[in-house]
């Protein structure tokens, strides 16, 4: 780990956040990261407040914040215990989204289920006799119904 004075390159700072070089290049592109000195052959040289924002960059992505929020989450960062009130708003507004997404994929779990009892339910009855998907065609006639 660096120390406050110690300054890194790209390669050690990406070795210590887990994150590809490219990655680092792409978060001070996109200003997430300020634009950090360079040595006289043109080499970055990052400081421990450097990983410190990259490892929390990362941390709030993995929650699944945009780049965007992740910006602005970097400003409240600074900021006071006021701030706390926007990130809360923030989270709740991704919290819905993943409660949505919960809600959307047990309905599609539902689906999924019941296209599978279809097929089985099928198969013993084309034992019997040659009968098409029953998945299938109803998926053709969903589309058919749409167009």
């Amino acid at each position: 780990m660096a120390t406050p004075t110690q300054s890194l390159h790209i390669g050690e700072v990406a070795r210590q956040t887990g994150l590809t070089v490219d990655a680092i290049r792409f978060y001070e592109k996109e200003r997430l990261l300020q634009q950090p000195p360079r040595t006289s052959g043109g080499f970055r040289l990052f400081r421990a407040e450097d990983i410190e924002r990259v490892q929390f960059i990362r941390q709030v992505q993995e929650l699944g914040f945009s780049l965007g929020e992740v910006k602005e989450l970097l400003v409240l960062r600074g900021g006071s215990l006021e701030a706390c009130t926007q990130v809360r708003g923030l989270l709740e507004q991704k919290l819905a989204k993943v409660r949505h997404h919960i809600h959307e994929l047990h309905k599609l779990e539902g689906e999924l289920k019941s296209a599978v009892q279809a097929c089985d339910r099928a198969q013993k009855r084309s034992r019997r006799n040659r009968q098409p998907c029953p998945v299938l065609e109803q998926a053709g006639q969903k589309r058919k119904g749409k167009e």
